[in-house]
């Protein structure tokens, strides 16, 4: 079965992995989305290399590799894409899952408390992105996917410094998609996932009774269907697919 594509020389081959030899480096890879991300691409022939600042318990199947990576720090950024094209000899995808959250109001908020929530969010996806952009470019069929969240879509009270970083990674990846292609840069916008950081905000309790009604199906989400989401944005079924904001929200932003 073939299906167009922009290089038609080259027929997509639904019966391969779906990933099979791409390189990509996934942030946040320690837990949550970032894991998910990380253990589903390898399963779908990726060779991945897992950054996070914290250490990972092990690492998915597969050709694959760990990298200590503080986001916020240029030089540890820079360090962690050597490393990884050392290894596989290049990059041609990123996905930008590292992120914390923040539930002050924004009348109570701390200046450092702000600074954090947007180094990590908003300037941390602006560095991986930039140090990664020189090898990408080197790579046909490029992708970058950056985590946003729906709040950069639809904000709630208590998520003023949340909301306001993943709306900013919202704009910076249009920019990026502008700026850049034709490396296809993309965003999606979860909904509460069931996290560690989700968990940590949140009994389970008013994940039940409080959260899930906001939402359409009536659930929070899984890492694993965020993780698909990235999928399709990085492999070459979404080759004409660039600068959106895909809410995977179960219906809360209906934007």
């Amino acid at each position: 079965m073939t299906i167009f594509q922009a290089d038609p020389g080259r027929p997509l081959d639904l019966r391969a992995p779906r990933l099979q030899g791409r390189r990509i480096l996934v942030t946040g890879a320690a837990s949550g989305i970032g894991a998910a991300v990380a253990e589903l691409f390898a399963s779908e022939g990726a060779c991945v290399a897992l950054a996070d600042c914290q250490p990972l318990a092990s690492l998915p199947p597969g050709d694959t590799i760990s990298l200590s990576m503080d986001i916020r720090d240029e030089a540890s950024v820079a360090r962690g894409v050597a490393e990884s094209v050392a290894r596989f000899g290049g990059i041609d995808g990123v996905v930008n899952a590292a992120g914390v959250a923040n539930t002050d109001l924004l009348a109570d908020l701390a200046p450092r408390a702000w600074r954090e929530v947007i180094d990590i969010n908003l300037t941390g996806t602006f560095l991986v992105c930039q140090a990664c952009e020189p090898h990408l470019r080197r790579c046909a069929n490029a992708t970058i996917v950056n985590l946003s969240s729906g709040q950069g879509l639809q904000p709630f009270k208590r998520r003023g410094a949340y909301a306001a970083s993943k709306a900013g990674v919202i704009s910076l990846t249009k920019t990026l998609a502008l700026e850049w292609a034709p490396i296809r840069v993309n965003t999606i916008c979860p909904g509460a996932v069931d996290t560690p950081m989700v968990r940590g905000g949140y009994s389970a309790e008013v994940l039940r009774d409080e959260v899930a009604p906001r939402y359409a199906l009536q659930r929070i989400g899984q890492p694993l269907e965020i993780a698909h989401a990235a999928l399709y944005l990085s492999s070459r079924e979404s080759s004409f697919v660039t600068g959106i904001a895909l809410a995977v929200d179960g219906g809360r932003s209906f934007h």
